[in-house]
């Protein structure tokens, strides 16, 4: 794939496609390719949190946002997954029953309102309510950010976001008050205050309170937006490919019969983590990685100066025949069966979480999120693709389907 130059006004940009050069970027440790933080508007909806910042404040932010992902935490929140699951298939059972055993339902906003819950509870724990009110006020922050990345200025984002910080302060505070009585809890927010709380003293890696919210705002964004996407597109694929919708139902009655999947469970669903992998490479929620040149440097042979911005084309690269080989425009789930590694010619072609030190610390929570939702639908539904579907990817900074996905679902219990 071609490395060329364009401009966008005077600001020289460099399509960065070759994989090799994009893994020296992406794997680099000495901080001479910074994140572009040009777009004041996507940092006011992302937060400046751990993805946002570089250097030392990335380190700062990293040592106490990272021990809230690690696998003991991350099976403490599987039941709140498989709980928030339950209560949407609950209601697409009771659809069911009251329209003779077959329902249309659009799933995308389903798992929007889904993935919310989850990271709402997760996040925000016994505050998930208040939570789901900063979710929603966030939804509308996406949307003007989007609107703005051409410069257009678009009237209230400024006051948008500051209800959204508004309340995420008042959580903070009712968190921080009720802190004698119930400790500061053991969500991702009650996580970042106990790493923060003046007792520990100036050793422990703190941050402030603009900075903690900035941090939940970035849960809210990556923890809600990406999964959800990614179960968009994974039951896309399903319906489109109903062989391997009964391969995976086949896979998870062996590995988990009717029960809740637990982490064990989901460990052992080899093929439901394949066809997840292969929805991420066609179907990446986020389509590029931007990056800043810091210094003159040369990089593959080509002179690139500092200031210059570099473009990490996803989407591009992820359909490379001369890296996925001929079959790569195809869906073919078989091609991660000895893992992600060996799926292409080069061992760093697969960028829906980034690589490197700087790849996505929530990469587990998702897939562990997506491998449950997906497990738990097959256990009791079939389902097809309705004719009312209309395929037009978009990207409204990440990757959805512009009119929806409505689908016909039956159950498998009734």
């Amino acid at each position: 794939m071609v490395t060329f130059l364009y401009w966008f006004g005077a600001q020289p940009n460099i399509c960065l496609a070759d994989v090799s050069m994009v893994r020296q970027v992406l794997s680099d440790r000495t901080g001479i390719y910074p994140k572009n933080l040009t777009n004041p508007h996507f940092m006011r909806l992302l937060g400046k949190g751990f993805v946002l910042t570089d250097g030392n404040e990335w380190k700062r932010h990293r040592k106490v946002v990272h021990p809230a992902f690690n696998m003991d935490k991350l099976k403490m929140m599987m039941m709140t997954m498989s709980d928030c699951s339950r209560s949407m298939m609950s209601e697409w059972e009771l659809e069911l029953g009251a329209k003779g055993g077959l329902v249309e339902i659009e799933l995308s906003r389903r798992f929007e309102e889904l993935t919310a819950d989850v990271i709402s509870h997760t996040a925000f724990g016994s505050s998930y309510k208040e939570g789901k009110q900063v979710f929603l006020a966030q939804m509308e922050l996406q949307f003007l950010a989007f609107s703005t990345f051409l410069t257009v200025q678009i009237p209230g984002f400024r006051l948008l976001d500051k209800k959204v910080r508004g309340m995420l302060m008042d959580i903070i505070k009712t968190r921080q008050a009720n802190k004698d009585v119930a400790g500061y809890g053991n969500d991702l927010l009650g996580l970042m205050l106990e790493a923060c709380a003046p007792e520990h003293g100036e050793s422990r890696p703190q941050l402030s309170m603009n900075e903690i919210i900035d941090e939940c705002k970035t849960f809210f964004f990556v923890g809600h937006n990406t999964i959800s996407h990614l179960l968009t597109w994974t039951m896309f694929l399903l319906s489109t490919h109903p062989d391997w919708q009964e391969k995976l139902r086949e896979e998870i009655a062996m590995e988990c019969g009717d029960e809740v999947p637990t982490g064990d469970m989901l460990n052992k669903l080899k093929m439901v983590n394949m066809f997840l992998l292969e929805t991420l490479r066609l179907y990446s929620p986020v389509s590029l990685i931007r990056r800043k040149v810091g210094t003159d440097i040369e990089l593959g042979g080509i002179k690139m100066p500092e200031g210059a911005l570099l473009t990490i084309p996803i989407a591009t690269i992820h359909h490379d025949k001369e890296v996925w080989g001929e079959d790569a425009d195809e869906f073919r789930s078989k091609r991660f069966e000895n893992g992600v590694t060996r799926a292409a010619k080069h061992p760093n072609a697969l960028l829906s979480f980034s690589s490197g030190p700087r790849s996505c610390i929530g990469q587990n929570f998702a897939m562990i999120e997506a491998k449950a939702v997906i497990a738990m639908i097959l256990q009791r539904f079939s389902f097809i693709l309705s004719p009312k579907y209309v395929h037009a990817p978009t990207d409204v900074i990440t990757l959805c389907p512009k009119y929806g996905l409505p689908m016909i679902l039956k159950s498998l219990k009734l």
